[in-house]
């Protein structure tokens, strides 16, 4: 709730906006918003969901953020950048109104030793007919009254759930999806695609699609299924990717990022037109391969794995370490491509969905239909 403070802030900044600087500010102050929301919003829902559809709910975090990113594609076709600020202020209002009505999560009231309130919240929560008192007793066996210190961090019940944490939010970064993302337009100019702006919102539009299949699906397949068949495809994507800019030399000169569309020129010159539908499949194949399972997974196994009492500072390190992997790989992009070239930047990206897949395979564990309780206990054992 705190969040839409920055964000309505951040937003009448750049609405009034008098120079860059402003500007500069403005994304400032949104950007911290979405840093903040990006690690509590996960956790929220684990902690008042249903095992039985944590997984759908969780997975329902990238789709809203998809679904955002293709509704500023949309408007961006019509609206001025100060209307469009105007109109991206609504939803941090609205949910500042929803979220006054919904509850504390009984995991963090119970750590408080509230447990009527607690009790209340299941009752918000699970609905008048379910056993309130015996899931509150299966959450109070597994909290801890005392803090965290970083001497505990040793124990393999914390190191283990962070490494593997954080080692997603690397392997989701490094599939080269934001440097795709921020340079659609410029790919498919490069692909001779006439408007190129609205293949951005074809992109969006996959993007929402197959996150909203996973979020369907993702409790009755489990998490590592989707991470393997996204890891595939997204792998095989790059390579055809890679071999269209090995091929072909795009015709054009109306690029929309002169610096990368210099680099992407760099390719072998080859015919373009009898195969530029590569390139535009690729893309569209990679996007969808994402959206299935290494854009919401990450976030919703980061929101399950850790103990109650390293929950905080573990989600914080794991959404940091994705953010700061996301700008160095979308700032580096252009120097990659000038240093592999285009084919070998794709290429790169293809073996990293490779690493995906057997990381995937030796160290995430299966978390679908278990308790947050149960799961605690595995790495305990463990």
């Amino acid at each position: 709730m705190l969040c839409s403070v920055p964000y309505v802030f951040g937003y009448i900044v750049i609405i009034s906006a008098q120079n860059v600087w402003m500007l500069y500010f403005g994304r400032m102050l949104t950007g911290l918003a979405s840093g903040i929301t990006s690690l509590v919003v996960p956790v929220y829902i684990s902690e008042v969901s249903h095992p039985k559809v944590r997984g759908m709910l969780g997975s329902c975090v990238q789709l809203m953020v998809v679904t955002g990113i293709l509704g500023a594609y949309i408007a961006g076709l019509t609206l001025k950048w100060r209307w469009l600020a105007v109109l991206c202020s609504f939803p941090s209002c609205i949910m500042l109104f929803f979220m006054s009505f919904m509850p504390e999560t009984p995991r963090f009231l119970l750590n408080q030793n509230k447990r009527s309130e607690a009790i209340a919240a299941l009752h918000f929560l699970r609905g008048p007919h379910a056993d309130h008192d015996w899931e509150c007793t299966q959450i109070e066996a597994n909290v801890q009254e005392e803090g965290l210190n970083l001497s505990e961090f040793k124990h393999p019940s914390i190191y283990r759930p962070l490494l593997i944490g954080v080692a997603l939010m690397f392997f989701q970064q490094v599939t080269g999806i934001n440097a795709v993302m921020f340079y659609a337009e410029t790919i498919f100019e490069d692909a001779n695609f006439k408007d190129s702006r609205m293949a951005s919102v074809v992109v969006g539009s996959i993007q929402v699609c197959f996150t909203a299949v996973a979020a369907l699906i993702i409790d009755k397949t489990g998490r590592k299924v989707l991470l393997y068949i996204s890891g595939t495809i997204m792998a095989l994507s790059m390579v055809l990717f890679g071999l269209y800019f090995k091929m072909v030399r795009p015709n054009g000169n109306n690029s929309s990022n002169p610096d990368v569309w210099f680099a992407l020129n760099a390719a072998s010159p080859g015919t373009e037109s009898s195969i530029s539908w590569l390139a535009v499949v690729s893309l569209g194949l990679f996007v969808a391969g994402f959206a299935l399972g290494w854009g919401p997974v990450p976030w919703l196994v980061i929101s399950e794995i850790f103990p109650l009492k390293a929950r905080g500072i573990s989600s914080g390190v794991c959404v940091l370490t994705n953010w700061v992997m996301a700008f160095l790989v979308t700032k580096e992009f252009n120097d990659l491509i000038g240093f592999l070239t285009s084919y070998g930047t794709f290429w790169l990206f293809s073996a990293f969905c490779c690493l995906n897949v057997t990381f995937t395979a030796f160290y995430v564990p299966e978390t679908k239909g278990q308790t947050l309780e149960q799961i605690e206990a595995y790495f305990r054992r463990s």
